[in-house]
Formats: C-alpha cells, structure tokens, sequence
C-alpha cells in the first residue's frame, strides 16, 4: 500500500503504534495522527478553505488553511509544510502551538479519531489552491470567523470549531497578531 493512503496509528500519548489503511482507520474509528494549519497574513486574516465536495468527508465546509495527516516515516512538521504545498500552492514556515485529541462521526459512517497537532504560520501573498482539494478560499479576521461560525456551525468542519472554541488558542493568536508577530 503507498504510504500517502496510510496513517500513524498513536495511542492517546501521541505514541506510534502502528500504521494503518487511511479509509480504514477513519471506517473503524482508529485514533491516528493528523495535523491542522492556521496561516495569517500581516494584517492578522487567517487563511480559510473550503473543502472540495469529492473530499471523503466534511467536503464543501469551511475549515482551516490545511489539514491532513503526516505519511508514516515523515517527520511531522516537514508533512505539514508540503501538504500546504499541496492543497494551497504555497510554502512557509510553521510552528506547533498545542494538540489535542478529539472524535467525530459523520453521516456518511466514517470517524475521525485524532490526536491533532495545530500548526501556525504567516503568508502574505494569494495562495494557489488545487481544485481537487479546495473549492474556495479566503481571507478573514478572528471575530468575524467566529460570529459566522456561531449563527452557521453547519458551515465548517468538526475540528475546526473545536480549535476555535479552544480559549487558550484563541488567546495565543491574539497575543501573537498583537505582538507583531507576523
């Protein structure tokens, strides 16, 4: 099996135990390593897309600049900054800010089960999505993410409402956008 059609298997300590069948871990709900990126530009906007409708979940919501799972053998932070490559058309820098572990089931059967590391980074030019990942993009402030997000939450993955309910990441960001940071 290609290595890309395979997740890392952890343990709720984020210890790899083993390597399992993409579509078979998110149909029998195994908990498994992923990541999610949040990228902002200088003016303090974070990148949104929204998945393409063929995605095997959660796709035409809205959700965070990337996320994905890192291949096994791949060291986690160089599979996020590839997989931005991949689904945005662009690189940058990135760097871990918490993780958390979380489940969903979706109508359609499956589970995501993940112990999910949340990366940031800066942008400041227009991406280039991959159609066959992304069928839209912007750009949009913090307060008015989550006001949409509050009278829509049908609108946008599981995980990302979660990320954003988090107080703590929350605080992060604003501390980091008002530092200067970007």
């Amino acid at each position: 099996m290609k290595k890309e059609n395979n997740v890392i298997l952890v343990d709720e300590y984020d210890n790899e135990i083993g390597v399992y069948e993409k579509l078979k871990a998110h149909e029998e709900g195994r908990l498994h390593r992923a990541f999610s990126i949040f990228v902002f530009n200088s003016r303090g906007e974070l990148l949104l897309q929204r998945r393409a409708i063929e995605k095997y979940h959660s796709g035409g919501l809205w959700t965070n600049t990337v996320c994905s799972h890192p291949h096994p053998g791949e060291d986690i932070i160089e599979s996020a900054k590839a997989r931005l490559m991949e689904e945005m058309g662009f690189r940058t820098e990135v760097h871990e800010l918490f993780s958390f572990l979380y489940k969903s089931d979706y109508e359609n059967g499956l589970t995501e089960h993940e112990f999910d590391h949340v990366f940031i980074g800066y942008y400041n030019d227009a991406p280039a999505p991959v159609a066959e990942e992304v069928m839209d993009y912007k750009w949009i402030i913090l307060p008015d993410l989550v006001e949409d997000m509050r009278d829509k939450p049908d609108e946008y993955t599981s995980w990302f409402k979660l990320i954003l309910e988090n107080n703590e990441f929350l605080e992060t960001i604003k501390n980091q956008v008002v530092a200067g940071w970007v």
